[in-house]
């Protein structure tokens, strides 16, 4: 096992930290060269058709996907939602996975990198391409961090297993700075606010939905900016959900709706403002719209080769760290479901 990038944090405590022990202990046993027990992806031609009575287990983080489809009108779903879970950070999405509670989730490029590391066999069926940033880098409240040069020596928050990992090792890269001149605080994304109020890291990246109600509250907090873009928005499901021709068949069905439905939030950004932000998140009207106007406009590539390319590119970044085991990632996607989402939606948003 490659020892660990964070100075004086064994590399079995950094994935427990991360991952939780479960987890941990399967990546640690198996870093993905279990090739010999890995489950074989099918090639078989989706169905035409969802047989009756096929139901899904989807991700839906903060019950996002629900509200949209409501809002959206998308009603009659060619397959049953047996369960919509409220989960979205991708440790968790992987758990949740191999726990068989969760059959499709939506995440970044991040996430089916760690969950190969693991030994965990899932393939990414959708893609959606993100030209702007998602993600902004919060200080500590009262520091005097002004530019990501002034990392330097600091305790940033970093989320090996998620886009905000990744986004916070290419911002450093293109800064010129080496992992051990800072300190990587091992965390999920989900204790960066905390440990940003408490002053246990100095940096945390943030998402853009999350930066407006945390600088409101600490004033003497700011934000750093870059152009350091997380290209992957996807769906993924596990292989052994794959391999079931029903719920392969439920999972392209599936995609159409999640790219109108991304399309609809894009084309009507008041109606999301007032009914999710404001309705959901308790954010004010003006916080909301700032959060919009940085908002993404979809774009479903009908070929993944740059998404296959930003991908490996990404594997690779973490392997020079010592994070994952550099591999090939092409056996992360899985062709069948290529074209679906571009062509369900208008041309302007085909890339």
């Amino acid at each position: 096992m490659p020892s660990s990038p964070v100075p004086g944090v064994d590399r079995r405590l950094f994935l427990t930290s991360l991952l939780g022990a479960t987890a941990a202990a399967a990546g640690l046993s198996g870093c993905a060269d279990n090739s010999a027990a890995a489950e074989a992806a099918s090639d078989a031609p989706l169905a035409s058709k969802v047989p009756a009575g096929t139901s899904l287990k989807i991700a839906s983080f903060q019950n996002a996907q629900q509200l949209q489809f409501k809002l959206a009108g998308f009603h009659d779903l060619p397959f049953k939602v047996s369960n919509w879970l409220n989960i979205g950070a991708g440790p968790d999405v992987i758990n949740a996975f191999r726990a068989k509670s969760l059959e499709v989730a939506n995440n970044a490029g991040v996430p089916p990198i760690q969950a190969h590391f693991q030994g965990f066999d899932a393939k990414i069926v959708a893609i959606n391409i993100t030209r702007k940033p998602n993600y902004l880098f919060a200080t500590k409240p009262g520091s005097d961090i002004r530019s990501v040069a002034d990392f330097k020596g600091k305790r940033l928050a970093f989320s090996q297993g998620q886009a905000q990992g990744v986004v916070l090792l290419r911002a450093l890269k293109k800064a010129g700075l080496a992992y051990d001149d800072v300190e990587l605080v091992p965390l999920t994304s989900n204790q960066f606010l905390t440990a940003l109020q408490s002053g246990q890291v100095d940096i945390a990246p943030l998402g853009n939905t999350q930066a407006p109600a945390y600088l409101a509250q600490y004033k003497s907090a700011r934000t750093i900016t870059t152009d350091v873009v997380d290209l992957l928005n996807l769906l993924w499901a596990p292989v052994s959900v794959l391999n079931d021709k029903a719920k392969a068949a439920a999972i392209a069905a599936y995609i159409p709706y999640w790219a109108k439905g991304a399309v609809w939030t894009y084309e009507h950004p008041d109606e999301w403002n007032e009914q999710f932000y404001v309705g959901t998140q308790n954010l004010t009207l003006a916080q909301a719209k700032g959060i919009t106007e940085l908002a993404n406009k979809p774009l479903f590539p009908p070929r993944w080769d740059e998404a296959i390319e930003w991908e490996q590119e990404t594997a690779d970044l973490l392997a020079e760290g010592g994070f994952v085991k550099k591999f090939d990632v092409s056996e992360l996607f899985d062709h069948r479901f290529e074209s679906i989402a571009a062509k369900a939606v208008p041309a302007e948003y085909r890339r």
